[in-house]
């Protein structure tokens, strides 16, 4: 996995703030989990796209109703990226059941 550092840019035009790759901050990191937590971003494309996982309409990362694996398989999504913006108490629940998923899913079982 590469790590990047990110700056938060504000657009002259809209006035809406994006988070922009510091050149240069590129670390290479080897990993087995990846928790991406970016709260009210919503997906960015460059994330959906390095992951290929499909997304709906709003650009929220697409899964069955009900679930949170995506459409690659061991790749699962919660909260803002999963439902699209909301209160950090639905994105703490559903943290929680996408663990409980992910538990299920490697163990065969969940205590969770």
């Amino acid at each position: 996995m590469i790590l990047v550092s990110l700056t938060s840019v504000r657009d002259e035009k809209t006035g809406r703030i994006s988070m922009v790759p510091l050149e240069g901050s590129e670390k290479r990191c080897p990993a087995q989990l990846v928790l991406i937590a970016a709260g009210f971003l919503g997906s960015e494309k460059y994330v959906t796209d390095d992951f290929q996982v499909e997304t709906d309409a709003r650009t929220n990362v697409s899964t069955k109703p009900g679930e949170y694996m995506t459409s690659q398989e061991k790749i699962y999504t919660a909260g803002d990226m999963h439902l699209g913006q909301s209160l950090v108490v639905r994105a703490i629940a559903e943290g929680r059941a996408a663990a409980k998923e992910v538990d299920r899913a490697l163990m065969g079982y969940t205590n969770l």
